[in-house]
């Protein structure tokens, strides 16, 4: 009997000690740790934090509308929404009683347009501030004739006023057919206006009409004309030159591009490349 206890109490320390050797780190493997319930975790080893509870959702609150929102606007939103609705329905599904549908909402649409439209020139016939007939160029004919005439008036005293310390530098060649044809345009405008034109041949050619013309000495390379004939606002007391245009002008044109030219604040809106050929 004993050493039947002896064998079994034998077997039993051999049992925990190959238990204690596959899992060494277990707590009962160390004596020195005792028979702790809970053991804290090594230092190292990181324990994952438990989540914190969401707060339950609260449902969100509609929107709460402005009080000073006209109801119109909703109408308007709801009218658009409609019709887009229904045109989509109508180009997937394009039965007959879904295009009758959009067409007749669509109608009703353009009839409230026209409606808006009535009135906003009824409001412009008899609030002439609003009236964009009245606002620059007119759109009567007849109103149109003396608009130009009047503008015509006015730029032509502003380019008279300008000659007493501008003139017009012409760049032509002699065997250039578009010069000899823009020369009486610029001898004309010379004799209505005021301003006396400058004529430098390119090529050492004569024109008819500005028989004292220069010859070139530089100043068409240093200006980079490039083409002819060629037209540009000088002063001489300051030096400064600025491009009026290129090719055969109208006088109307050369009226409107002078006149523009000259005004405060044109130098602003030259690409730079001209801005440094019109300061002096």
């Amino acid at each position: 009997m004993n050493m039947r206890l002896a064998a079994f109490a034998g077997l039993l320390l051999s049992c925990i000690s190959s238990m204690a050797d596959e899992a060494p780190r277990r707590f009962w493997g160390d004596a020195w740790r005792g028979w702790h319930f809970y053991e804290e975790p090594e230092i190292g080893e990181e324990v994952a934090p438990k989540p914190a509870p969401k707060p339950p959702a609260t449902p969100k609150a509609p929107p709460a509308k402005s009080a000073s929102r006209a109801p119109e606007l909703d109408e308007f939103e709801r009218l658009q929404k409609t019709l887009e609705e229904v045109r989509n329905i109508a180009i997937i599904r394009p039965s007959e009683a879904n295009v009758r549908r959009y067409m007749e909402l669509e109608a009703k649409v353009v009839a409230q347009a026209s409606t808006f439209a009535d009135v906003a020139q009824r409001v412009a016939w008899s609030t002439p501030e609003l009236d964009p007939t009245l606002q620059g160029r007119p759109v009567n004919a007849k109103a149109i004739e003396v608009f130009e005439q009047r503008q015509l008036a006015d730029r032509s005293r502003s380019i008279a006023e300008l000659g007493r310390d501008h003139v017009l530098i012409f760049f032509f060649r002699g065997d250039c057919p578009y010069c000899h044809a823009f020369a009486p345009t610029l001898e004309a405008f010379q004799a209505r206006h005021g301003i006396k034109v400058e004529a430098v041949s390119v090529d050492g050619g004569t024109m008819p009409g500005f028989p004292e013309a220069r010859r070139d000495n530089g100043i068409a390379t240093a200006l980079r004309v490039t083409q002819v004939p060629a037209v540009y606002l000088a002063q001489p007391f300051t030096g400064k030159i600025t491009p009026i245009g290129f090719g055969v002008l109208s006088e109307a044109q050369l009226l409107e591009r002078i006149t523009t030219v000259s005004a405060p604040g044109y130098e602003a809106m030259l690409p730079s490349a001209v801005r440094q050929i019109a300061r002096p």
